[in-house]
């Protein structure tokens, strides 16, 4: 999962929040290398990547995405979920998304001495440019091509938003029902979220 769907799934809990968010970027063990809550929400992102991979409507998904793609389809669909997270916003949130976004920022800014280092340049980035416009799927091809110079060796991510497009709505009927599943799965995970079996 990307950036957005953690945050969501993190309730209304700001340290839950800021682990998951910056999940991506802390690698190993985690022993005492962040407060308590903090590194439960590190520790409920993994979790919420591992049941995605093993969800069957994720995996559906992957599996409408042209072969050509290869192991990439995985990371297109995250992207793809969460544009329709953003398109399908007031179905999963009551808060508006500007104001969830305004919200999320003002708490992770608040916990910036937690955030590993390689990720605070990026603050703004994902903030300013990246999760506003997953709403389009114009937005979602610029992360795709971000995403695909970053990994550094030649990938077919750039421009891989016209599978968005060719298979949209069958795309979209397996995010709504992956999505109310993965959100019960967080709050049933979320407080117990430092069991070792990661």
């Amino acid at each position: 999962m990307n950036f957005l769907f953690h945050m969501l799934l993190s309730g209304d809990d700001d340290e839950l929040l800021v682990g998951n968010f910056m999940g991506d970027f802390v690698k190993g063990p985690l022993e005492d290398r962040f407060p308590a809550r903090i590194r439960k929400g590190v520790e409920l992102h993994r979790r919420i990547d591992s049941y995605a991979e093993k969800s069957v409507p994720f995996r559906r998904s992957r599996g409408r995405l042209s072969p050509a793609y290869g192991l990439y389809r995985g990371i297109m669909v995250d992207m793809f979920y969460d544009y329709f997270l953003v398109t399908d916003w007031s179905a999963w949130s009551q808060e508006s998304f500007d104001g969830f976004l305004r919200r999320s920022r003002k708490v992770v800014s608040a916990h910036r001495h937690a955030i590993p280092a390689a990720m605070e340049p990026l603050l703004p980035v994902i903030f300013d440019e990246l999760l506003p416009s997953y709403g389009s799927i114009e937005g979602i091809g610029r992360a795709l091509a971000r995403i695909s110079r970053r990994i550094g060796r030649q990938n077919p991510l750039a421009g891989s938003e016209r599978e968005l497009v060719r298979v949209h709505d069958v795309l979209f009927a397996d995010f709504r029902v992956f999505t109310p599943a993965i959100i019960a799965y967080a709050a049933t995970v979320s407080d117990d979220s430092a069991r070792p079996d990661l």
